[in-house]
């Protein structure tokens, strides 16, 4: 039992150290030990960081751990952190975020045929706020760049994967066409 809070000490610097993810694989590899069973000491460290008296957490994000502040000191935080002018989503930006965040592996011209208008502006911005990444290339003619979403996307939303993304009910999805052929307008016949 020693060894295991020992692991456990190691492992809490590490991730502090870090400030960042670290995959499970990586730990692991760095502790010795196997990826089952340090997943379980994971879990138990994560339980022990749920006590109300603990000002941080730790998160699993995909297959790699974080270690956090929890949200409750945030205010405590900020009083001591010069905190940088608060980002904001416009409607623009959210609206291009959840087609990559639903569609990804994503093109710009597939996020652009769904708005049905154009995107740069979104998707750098996007990029800028370290929500989206570019994921390599689409292997088809000109090879356009493919996006997808980040951790800090995942951390922001409060998911550890898209996978636990919420599903848009049938209803939701045909609302949402009825808005987007009616803000298109009828189709446009050309004559020749």
């Amino acid at each position: 039992m020693e060894n295991h809070e020992k692991i456990k000490g190691i492992l809490e610097a590490v991730l502090f150290t870090m400030g960042e993810s670290v995959s499970l694989k990586r730990l692991a590899e760095v502790l010795e030990i196997e990826p089952a069973e340090l997943k379980g000491i994971l879990l138990e460290m994560q339980e022990d960081y749920r006590q109300d008296s603990r000002g941080i957490t730790l998160i699993e994000l995909e297959d790699s751990w974080q270690i956090c502040t929890k949200i409750e000191t945030y205010e405590y935080v900020s009083r001591l952190v010069n905190q940088p002018r608060k980002r904001s989503l416009t409607d623009v930006m959210l609206e291009t975020l959840s087609i990559i965040a639903y569609k990804q592996p994503v093109t710009k011209q597939e996020i652009e045929a769904i708005r049905g208008v154009k995107c740069d502006f979104a998707v750098n911005k996007l990029i800028e706020y370290n929500l989206v990444r570019e994921l390599g290339r689409k292997n088809t003619i000109g090879r356009p760049i493919v996006f997808g979403t980040t951790e800090d996307f995942l951390r922001c939303f409060g998911v550890s994967s898209i996978d636990e993304l919420p599903d848009i009910d049938e209803v939701m999805k045909q609302t949402f066409m009825e808005e987007a052929v009616e803000e298109l307008g009828p189709p446009i016949e050309v004559t020749v």
